[in-house]
């Protein structure tokens, strides 16, 4: 279960994700992803239309995504609104289809974080420029 903080409820805050979010689209669900300021608690919010199925199907659905979000809540905990659109094959599709998707969906909507190492003075971190005419003597 998430966290009431974690838990995206207004219609802003899901226009605004899914309309200037990263978008990424698997067999059983979409994921927008954008990155919110970084002192802010992520926040999860789920679509699942009609179109998925029956109301014991959508809870179903419903319960499965919230379980697997869970784990991207765990792991950053600040600075990402994520909404996942449940698409119709995903009443049918196992749990282990649905994780495969999400977490799939998710590694291509979010860029790996860049450690944010502190700078040592007087240490260059950046490869000096070749001359390319240098180089051409070496051979």
């Amino acid at each position: 279960m998430l966290a009431t903080k974690n838990r995206m409820r207004t219609s802003a805050n899901f226009s605004h994700t899914v309309r200037s979010g990263v978008r990424n689209g698997r067999r059983n669900l979409v994921l927008y992803v954008v990155p919110s300021s970084s002192g802010e608690p992520s926040q999860i919010g789920f679509i699942v239309a009609k179109t998925v199925g029956n109301a014991v199907a959508r809870n179903l659905v419903k319960r499965r995504l919230r379980e697997i979000a869970a784990e991207t809540v765990r792991r950053y905990p600040y600075g990402l609104n994520v909404v996942v659109r449940a698409l119709p094959a995903a009443a049918g599709a196992q749990w282990s289809e649905l994780v495969c998707d999400y977490q799939r969906a998710f590694s291509k909507a979010v860029p790996p974080r860049v450690d944010q190492r502190e700078k040592v003075p007087g240490q260059d971190t950046a490869a000096p420029p070749v001359d390319k005419a240098e180089v051409s003597e070496r051979r």
